[in-house]
């Protein structure tokens, strides 16, 4: 018998090194000056300058802000339409944003990528989406990993991870516990669907309808895999033209990133006690998106506000003085927002009044 090799097992180390060469331009294009340079480290290096500027501000007191998620099965709605390089930003955003509900300036982003088969070119869209990403966020693609594990892993099968570093200010940290009874909650438009609820998208429009990635959807004028595809919102240029507003006054108490579990579970999680917050359906326009996944799979109302955002992908609770203001300073990065609803004095939770209904 032949000696064994690491390829007979699966893994080709001369592929895998031609997709890590294709990789170093694509995190090169995210740095800044606070990028340490160290060719062939095993980890990144990111200079935290007690100089620099935060939202406008030096770093006095600064904390350390991390979180870290994934985009779940839209990565199956991506192999199957064959079209890698737009997940990575939805893995971008997923994990900035929710750093950013603390009020943190996002720093520098990690990745981690699961295949069961070495594919250069696959990769590097990958890695490209996650470096379109980090430019979105002004956030610095500090490394990765990238794991060939073909008994796990099966096909074009693959599954991706993010980790995000951002800083605060400590007496600038906004955890929800200034929310008080009188502000509004001010929604902040989603792109579509983001990266939540696909396992529902999958069985209403592959399974329910019988659609695959490459039909149309004459009522919205594309194919289900532009629609299904369409990158998640990053919010971090929309949040800092607010924050750098308010540079002294702490006109922004608390916000939510509404991923699963949409506006009532993400919005319940920054409310202090003895603070309601009351949604009002009506109060924006629901994208035509949701109207059609309701439709396919004869989802209800109250099934879709539980699972998808609706149309709002980020919410502002904020002092009502302001909330104009606010509005303004978004509407001049592109961001369209809405006052969706307010704060009540009751018990800590979320109530959606009025008769939006989505679906038929």
């Amino acid at each position: 018998m032949a000696p064994l090799t690491y390829k007979d097992a699966g893994v080709d180390l001369d592929s895998y090194r031609d997709a890590m060469q294709r990789l170093p331009s694509l995190l090169r294009r995210t740095h800044g000056p606070r990028v340490m340079d160290l060719p062939g480290g095993f980890a990144g290096l990111f200079r935290l300058n007690p100089g620099s500027r935060l939202l406008g501000r030096a770093y006095r007191d600064p904390v350390l802000v991390a979180g870290s998620d994934g985009v779940g099965t839209k990565v199956k709605v991506a192999a199957a339409a064959g079209r890698f390089d737009t997940v990575g930003i939805d893995l971008v955003a997923m994990c900035v944003n929710d750093c950013l509900c603390l009020g943190a300036e996002p720093l520098l982003f990690l990745d981690y990528i699961a295949r069961g088969a070495d594919n250069p070119p696959l990769i590097a869209d990958l890695v490209s989406g996650i470096s379109d990403g980090c430019l979105q966020a002004d956030t610095a693609l500090l490394g990765g990993e990238t794991a060939i594990m073909p008994d796990l892993y099966s096909g074009d099968d693959f599954d991706m991870a993010g980790f995000c570093v951002g800083v605060v200010e400590r007496k600038r940290l906004i955890d929800g516990q200034a929310i008080s009874p009188g502000d509004v909650l001010l929604g902040l438009a989603s792109s579509g669907l983001h990266a939540n609820g696909y396992s529902l998208v999958r069985k209403a429009v592959f399974e329910s309808a019988g659609l695959g990635v490459d039909d149309r959807v004459e009522s919205l004028e594309t194919t289900v895999a532009d629609l299904l595809l369409t990158p998640t919102r990053i919010y971090t240029r929309a949040l800092r033209k607010v924050m750098q507003r308010y540079r002294v006054k702490k006109v922004v108490h608390g916000m939510a990133h509404i991923t699963g579990g949409g506006l009532q579970d993400n919005l319940q999680r920054v409310l202090p006690h003895g603070c309601r917050a009351v949604v009002e359906s009506g109060s924006w326009p629901v994208p035509e998106v949701f109207d059609w996944i309701a439709e396919l799979g004869e989802v209800e109302t109250d099934e879709m506000y539980r699972v998808f955002n609706m149309g709002v992908g980020f919410v502002l609770v904020l002092d009502p003085y302001y909330a104009e203001s606010a509005q303004r300073r978004l509407e001049e990065t592109g961001m369209t927002s809405w006052v969706i609803g307010r704060i009540e004095a009751g018990k800590t939770g979320v109530e959606r009044t009025g008769d939006q209904k989505t679906g038929s």
